[in-house]
């Protein structure tokens, strides 16, 4: 007898004392992490950032596997492997979906396909056809059969809009809710393809629907990527045995642990900033702006063109900025024929850390 998806919020008493607990951590260290993320200046660092990083990670889960190298050359525009565009396709959906929930203060299913076509072009579509399963990777073994018929899946993912967005649907815990909706979302499998990646741009958009943060940053994929044999257990096992709390744990020790190294992260972030801020405005005080900084924090790889934009100089004066911070190693310039782009190292090996 397969699974059968139970309307929301229909599927028993689900806050157990361990639960509730384990929620309890999760909610201090995520209060914790938006309170770090309002004193990094502009935060458009931490978006193209660690948005980047989330989408390097959610597309590993799915065996799209790039480098930092090729990711942030991607960034340039440069020639890079299709992985390395997969990615960038995902950070580009994170932050489309982000200003859909920016402009209209919920999340629809409409805003799920546009995320979607984002993530694969002209497949943005709820299924009609029958014949999608779920299979181990492994052994090839059909492990669940989500809904076939498209009247069913429109319904549950109805039903799943109101539980996102309507508060007096049930009072749960709203980390509680996010590790519900995304089980629900990952049964009820109601795109072709891109699924597992549409449903963890909503764990973030969902925080930030409900103000646990300001913008989508917590690297959550990292966590899942790293335990990934126990993601899908703790997926299949609320199928097999109806175990919602071990599923529930799971997601929020992923909020907690994922929290707590994102701190860390932008505790690095922000005194290299200070560092570097300190050096050029001690060293070339007449260069030294905010826009040139956050340039060099936004794109761990920039190039004479992103310097002319953001600091409104002509092309001499960003070469010269550039050469200076390369030719006191504070950048690592990297000739690419004619051209050249220019690496924050620094920045790049925190990124990097495991």
């Amino acid at each position: 007898m397969g699974y059968t998806i139970q309307m929301l919020p229909n599927i028993g008493e689900i806050e157990t004392k361990l639960v509730l607990k384990k929620s309890v951590q999760a909610n201090k260290a995520l209060a914790e992490l938006k309170g770090i993320l309002a004193t990094i200046p502009d935060q458009n660092i931490l978006i193209n950032t660690l948005s980047l990083q989330e989408a390097k990670d959610s597309s590993a889960i799915e065996n799209i596997i790039t480098t930092h190298d090729e990711l942030f050359k991607a960034t340039l525009d440069l020639q890079v492997s299709v992985a390395a565009k997969e990615v960038q396709s995902y950070s580009a959906a994170l932050k489309r979906g982000y200003d859909l929930t920016q402009q209209y203060g919920f999340l629809s299913t409409n805003h799920l396909i546009q995320i979607l076509d984002i993530l694969e072009p002209n497949n943005g579509a709820i299924r009609r056809l029958p014949g999608t399963v779920l299979k181990n990777q492994q052994t090839g073994e059909v492990v669940y059969t989500p809904p076939q018929d498209y009247p069913t899946i429109v319904q549950l993912l109805g039903n799943l809009e109101q539980f996102i967005n309507d508060d007096t649907v049930c009072d749960w815990d709203d980390l509680v809710k996010m590790a519900i909706i995304h089980f629900q979302f990952e049964s009820l499998h109601p795109f072709y393809d891109g699924n597992g990646r549409t449903g963890r741009i909503i764990n973030l958009l969902y925080l930030v629907l409900r103000g646990l943060l300001d913008i989508p940053v917590l690297y959550l994929s990292r966590h899942i990527v790293r335990n990934k044999g126990h993601y899908y257990q703790r997926l299949q096992a609320v199928r097999d045995n109806n175990d919602w709390e071990s599923w529930i744990c799971f997601m929020l020790e992923a909020v907690e642990n994922t929290a707590l190294f994102t701190i860390k992260l932008i505790k690095n972030i922000r005194v290299l900033l200070e560092e570097t801020k300190v050096w050029c405005q001690q060293t070339y005080p007449k260069i030294y702006s905010r826009e040139l900084l956050d340039n060099l924090f936004k794109h761990p790889y920039t190039k004479i063109e992103f310097v002319m934009q953001d600091c409104q100089v002509t092309r001499l004066t960003a070469a010269k900025y550039l050469d200076i911070f390369a030719e006191n190693n504070k950048l690592i310039k990297v000739k690419l024929g004619k051209s050249n782009y220019f690496i924050n190292q620094p920045l790049l090996n925190l990124l990097m850390q495991k």
